[in-house]
């Protein structure tokens, strides 16, 4: 399989080099790719807790050897996630990576850099959910969370989901959608835009979600999510 880009994204990881030359950088573990849609759990078990749904052909940091069907990933912020051994091929790559920002904000070219943005959320899948939060891997609420990506690759935006609403480009359909635009949810109990995350593509977008999830990625086509979007920017 030829490797369309030197960037490998790994789930709840983001932008990797799979070269052994940096010799500067960690060596984390093998490179794998998922060959179907699967999920990857926080336990090595299907009844355990979804923490992202990965597409076909994703990029994964694979951690030891598989063990009673499952294999273990890395995830950014010390966690383990689980994936089903038979839905993975294991490349002959070791992977070390960089975790003090993303590739895009050495670009550049932060305009152009918004769907790194998106890739670079994914490492923080299971971050919890801190209202008035900052911190990517202690705690973030969901406008703290955009506004941390945005930041990192030179784009600056209000703290408030309201008020970033109002900031960039808008989008007038769903289907003119990109990696890394901003989404906005109407919140009804207050009466104004109430929540913020950025479209990964597919159909998902990441966000830090209160309650349970934290950080996590949903599907737009949810109704909960559809029928509450009323606004999107690049």
């Amino acid at each position: 399989m030829v490797m369309r880009s030197a960037r490998l994204v790994l789930v709840l990881a983001a932008v990797l080099s799979a070269s052994l030359a940096a010799a500067s950088k960690r060596v984390v573990g093998k490179l794998g790719q998922t060959l179907q849609a699967t999920t990857i759990h926080a336990a090595p078990s299907a009844k355990s807790r979804v923490f992202y749904s990965a597409p076909k052909y994703l990029y994964l940091v694979l951690r030891g050897e598989p063990k009673n069907g499952w294999q273990r990933v890395l995830m950014i912020n010390g966690a383990d996630g689980y994936v089903r051994a038979g839905v993975l091929a294991r490349l002959p790559y070791e992977v070390t990576y960089d975790p003090s920002r993303p590739a895009a904000s050495r670009s550049g070219a932060a305009a152009g850099a918004r769907p790194l943005a998106a890739e670079w959320g994914l490492r923080f899948v299971g971050t919890p959910y801190k209202w008035g939060g900052n911190d990517l891997q202690n705690g973030v609420d969901c406008s703290g969370f955009v506004q941390k990506l945005y930041g990192a690759i030179g784009l600056k935006l209000p703290r408030t989901a309201a008020e970033q609403a109002l900031v960039g480009t808008p989008i007038r359909r769903i289907e003119d959608l990109q990696p890394g635009d901003r989404l906005y949810f109407w919140d009804s109990k207050r009466g104004k835009i109430g929540h913020t995350g950025l479209y990964i593509g597919r159909g998902y977008f990441v966000h830090s979600s209160s309650g349970r999830k934290g950080v996590a990625t949903d599907y737009l086509g949810d109704p909960k999510w559809r029928k509450t979007l009323v606004a999107a920017r690049r």
